[in-house]
């Protein structure tokens, strides 16, 4: 069976959708798994940086991203619905050439748009219908063809995310260490164990990823020792600093290794080291 994990956070701009797409490429490329990458997030920047503005904008075009999947959803009439999976998922992502068994489902900006009209959908024949059972209902059939798949879940406790997490065995939180990005910890950390106790199903606190460190700075010391006195969740002994180069590794733009990706100074060896303690904390 695959494992699942979920990648949240309730403010944008901390490293989440960049934490997400370099584990995948590891996972991929460095430890030969097979990976599914989800974009729940509607700011499609996983998405973007594993298959580029241009080949998205024309699976949006098609209807065949996320959006298209919740949007049936709020469609009674089976006819009219159009989401295919099996369209939808994009096969061996990825500009760097050794990553070549990672998949992709892409995201839509669109999903704003869906979200909210989400609560309000029709519960269905036998009343079988649920809001966040529906990511689950469409993917079970494929997501055990991969040892790992990684949810990129939206900057929100919403529908949406709620349908990654419904699929996840456990999450982790990438964050800034200052107060802003941190915040929402433990508000994450209730609702997720809340939402896990509904379900009947164990959802994993894995740990809390330290990315955009800088070295130099008071409020990033202070907050990171902070954290490490008391936390809502473990925290991941890799740190990942703020670096040009993992600004850079947004682009899609083809490169041979992962090393030509994330860079020569270090990032390489950091993103390897943060996927070996994802691996063991998740029991891969």
């Amino acid at each position: 069976m695959a494992t699942v994990i979920a990648t949240i956070n309730l403010k944008g701009g901390v490293g989440k959708s960049t934490t997400t797409v370099a584990v995948a490429e590891m996972l991929s490329a460095t430890f030969r798994k097979k990976v599914l990458v989800i974009d729940l997030d509607p700011q499609t920047n996983a998405t973007t940086m594993l298959i580029g503005e241009e080949k998205w904008h024309a699976l949006n075009d098609a209807g065949h991203t996320l959006a298209q999947l919740f949007k049936d959803a709020l469609e009674p009439d089976e006819k009219a619905k159009h989401f295919d999976i099996e369209k939808a998922i994009q096969k061996r992502v990825s500009n760097v050439e050794d990553v070549r068994t990672l998949d992709l489902l892409p995201s839509s900006l669109d999903l704003i748009d869906v979200q909210d009209r989400l609560a309000g959908m029709s519960s269905g024949r036998f009343y079988a219908e649920n809001p966040t059972d529906i990511l689950r209902r469409a993917t079970r059939t494929v997501l055990d063809n991969y040892d790992v798949v990684i949810v990129d879940c939206p900057p929100n406790l919403g529908i949406i995310t709620l349908n990654g997490l419904r699929i996840s065995n456990g999450y982790i939180i990438p964050t800034i260490p200052d107060v802003l990005s941190t915040y929402g910890i433990p508000q994450i950390v209730k609702r997720v164990g809340q939402f896990s106790d509904t379900i009947a199903d164990d959802i994993e606190a894995y740990g809390i990823v330290i990315s955009k460190y800088r070295e130099q700075s008071t409020t990033h010391n202070t907050t990171l020792r902070q954290m490490r006195r008391k936390s809502d969740a473990p925290l991941f002994k890799t740190i990942i600093p703020e670096n040009d180069k993992a600004a850079d590794a947004a682009e899609y733009k083809p490169v041979s290794t992962l090393r030509q990706k994330w860079g020569y100074r270090g990032q390489y060896d950091l993103y390897k080291a943060l996927t070996e303690e994802i691996m063991e904390r998740a029991g891969i």
